[in-house]
């Protein structure tokens, strides 16, 4: 009997808990929150239309020169001429520098009497190993001395070469680090020229325009000496690695010329046309989600927010061109999308 007292009551002990938990769980879903399916979001929206995108940007830099070399000897000595001076103008394979090379000559000259000795032991042996008069090794011998002896004047000949330091290209003499009769090791740099035949202008472009720059692009240039004077620079390189602020550096090649001449440091700007359509389909900047590698938009449709993927072309500051994805007169929404989903009923504020 008591057994039976205890089985009930741990029955009614269980029975109880249970409710009691049901109506726990009848009133924290009570107050959860609950969206309601049929609830329209409030949304603002624009609609896509063709557009006149086009738009110029300005954008600064500085000229520097073409091609800049220091002049550097391949060899030592003393220098005996420097027909240079700076400010000079100097041709391509110009004389800069002419060093010592008497020693060298001396070397070269002795070893050319032993070079025609061997020469002459050579034709003698030639006889006598034909008559089996002396050893054949002798004549083995004779001809790799002379090969040895021709391989020193070959190296003497070059060093020879490297006594005359001679400009590179044409261009001007900027500066001049030595003097005649200065003994310069190898390597030392002797004279630096700077070619400004064709100067670089380059600027830094904000992430937003550099894909309005392509290789080889002809653009108009203006310079702060010359106003109103437009020069004719081509796109020489465009960079692929920007700074900690999204520029990226691109390069413009401008030819000099004699009239109104440039100089490398001067300032220059180019005014870019983003080269788009005169029309081109398009949609507020606000309207993007995503990224521009996988950009979509919300669209409007029948009283729902339909989530779809969109191609972006080359964007001004305000609207970017659509290339794929939607067609014009569609609605988009600008402002809003945090709150929707794919097919989230809305109304247009």
């Amino acid at each position: 009997m008591k057994r039976l007292t205890i089985i009930f009551a741990l029955l009614a002990t269980l029975g109880l808990t249970a409710w009691k938990l049901s109506t726990n769980k009848e009133k924290v879903e009570k107050k959860v929150y609950q969206p309601d399916v049929n609830l329209k979001v409030g949304v603002t929206t624009s609609v896509a239309a063709l557009r006149n995108l086009s738009q110029e940007n300005e954008f600064l830099g500085s000229f520097t020169p073409n091609r800049e070399i220091e002049i550097k000897p391949l060899a030592g000595g003393e220098v005996i001429q420097l027909p240079i001076n700076e400010g000079q103008g100097v041709r391509a394979g110009q004389l800069i520098a002419k060093l010592d090379d008497e020693q060298i000559r001396f070397q070269i000259e002795a070893l050319q009497v032993t070079l025609e000795g061997y020469q002459n032991d050579l034709k003698r042996y030639e006889v006598l190993v034909k008559g089996d008069a002396v050893p054949a090794v002798n004549l083995e011998r004779t001809q790799l001395s002379i090969r040895g002896t021709q391989a020193q004047i070959k190296q003497l000949k070059k060093q020879l070469e490297n006594t005359t330091v001679t400009a590179p290209f044409a261009g001007i003499v900027t500066s001049k680090l030595i003097e005649k009769g200065s003994v310069v090791s190898v390597g030392a740099p002797i004279a630096t020229i700077t070619d400004i035949a064709a100067l670089k202008l380059v600027v830094n472009i904000p992430e937003k325009s550099i894909n309005q720059f392509k290789v080889g692009q002809t653009i108009p240039i203006e310079t702060q000496v010359y106003p109103n004077v437009y020069f004719n620079g081509k796109v020489n390189m465009v960079g692929v690695s920007g700074d900690a602020s999204h520029n990226y550096p691109v390069e413009i090649l401008v030819q000099n010329r004699s009239t109104n001449p440039l100089k490398a440091g001067m300032y220059g700007s180019i005014v870019n046309d983003n080269q788009l359509k005169a029309q081109s389909l398009s949609v507020p900047r606000q309207a993007i989600v995503g990224s521009t590698k996988k950009a979509q938009v919300y669209v409007v449709e029948n009283g729902k927010a339909i989530l779809k993927d969109v191609t972006i072309g080359v964007a001004n500051n305000e609207y970017y061109e659509i290339t794929q994805g939607i067609k014009a007169g569609d609605q988009v929404v600008v402002s809003g999308q945090i709150n929707l989903q794919n097919g989230t009923p809305v109304v247009a504020q």
